[in-house]
């Protein structure tokens, strides 16, 4: 019976630790359960103090950088459209002045061929009256 006893006490001894060992386990989950709770309100104050107000001036500033955006790009499009106008009247007028130019130099070269055609008729004239005494004597 002796024996018995003694494997009773090791078995009570094992029951205990084993309680103790599930009471430690528990405890362990309720500390890291508070811990878990507590840090997450820690990053949700951090949250709601530091982070919000950084996101609400970023949003501001990228509202604006869109505004931005926005205006010079409507600005560029509408120099790019004063652009292509003014080169397209350019355009135009240097063809409309060269045909200006080119209809007052015709009429100029006309009117050169001309004098020289009169210059020329005059000129032969005189020229061909010897020669044609000069056939006519034959």
């Amino acid at each position: 019976m002796g024996d018995l006893q003694t494997t009773n006490v090791a078995l009570i001894i094992m029951a205990v630790v084993s309680v103790l060992e599930a009471i430690v386990l528990i405890a362990i989950g309720v500390g890291g359960f508070i811990m878990y709770r507590r840090v997450t309100a820690l990053v949700n104050d951090l949250e709601v103090r530091q982070i919000a107000p950084i996101r609400d001036k970023v949003d501001a500033i990228l509202g604006d950088v869109k505004s931005v955006t926005a205006r010079v790009s409507h600005e560029a499009e509408r120099v790019d459209y004063a652009i292509h106008g003014t080169i397209d009247r350019v355009d135009h007028t240097a063809a409309h002045l060269k045909n200006r130019v080119r209809h007052k130099v015709n009429n100029a070269a006309g009117v050169v061929r001309g004098v020289r055609a009169a210059i020329v008729s005059v000129l032969s004239d005189h020229r061909s009256k010897p020669s044609a005494a000069a056939t006519g004597r034959l």
